[in-house]
């Protein structure tokens, strides 16, 4: 029993010798330089100086907008991420001096590339064009997905769901213009039947008096060519 004290009690003098507490031998935050185990520093700050024989690793904190995130044998912090609008991001948690900024996408925009916690880079959502809906809206993940109306239905690309063409007829009002799947039918006052006909006699008038001027001004060229 005194034989395995003695022989602990060495190791222990060892250990502190080589700046290293008993029974970390194996501990992931020991770093070696030179013959010198040293212990890494925690999370937030770096090496100031290495460990000796006699002192142990001196550590100070990260500067501003810098960071370290895991125990480390670094004389520097890692440059905090700059969360760049220009890539549609924007701060979703701030830089800490052991943790990275987080970015998040900015308001109508995507992630093209994920990380754990954030992303790296995203996109806008697309637009739908007149004659499509909007079938499923766009979030931080997922593009905006965009269908075609059909039938007697239109969209103007903002919609939710494709509109009904107006019914003029159900309105008592006439048909001006018909619906498209970009636009909706126009409809305007009824016309009467007697202003339909008087209407279609005066342009009947006019088509007639057109012919016989057109024909009167050929007779006179014909006329004036055998001159």
């Amino acid at each position: 029993m005194a034989q395995f004290e003695t022989l602990t009690w060495t190791m222990t003098i060892t250990l502190i010798l080589l700046n290293i507490e008993p029974c970390s031998t194996y501990d992931p935050a020991i770093y070696e330089i030179g013959d010198v185990y040293c212990r890494m520093c925690r999370p937030g700050y770096h090496v100031h100086s290495h460990c000796t024989t006699s002192t142990f690793t001196s550590c100070v904190p990260c500067n501003i907008s810098t960071f370290l995130d895991e125990p480390s044998d670094k004389t520097t912090c890692n440059n905090c991420t700059t969360c760049d609008p220009g890539l549609g991001l924007k701060v979703k948690q701030p830089c800490t001096p052991s943790s990275d900024t987080v970015c998040g996408t900015l308001e109508g925009f995507y992630c093209l590339d994920q990380t754990k916690d954030g992303c790296r880079a995203a996109q806008r959502h697309s637009s739908c064009k007149p004659g499509q809906y909007i079938n499923h809206t766009g979030t931080t993940s997922t593009d905006t997905v965009c269908s075609d109306c059909t039938g007697d239905t239109y969209s103007n690309g903002s919609f939710t769901a494709c509109q009904p063409h107006t019914q003029c007829d159900t309105l008592k009002l006439q048909q001006i213009k018909s619906g498209t799947h970009w636009s909706d039918a126009e409809c305007g006052p009824q016309i009467s039947h007697i202003a339909t006909l008087i209407f279609a006699v005066v342009a009947g008038v006019l088509a007639v008096i057109a012919a016989l001027t057109t024909a009167a001004i050929m007779k006179r060229r014909r006329e004036h060519q055998r001159f």
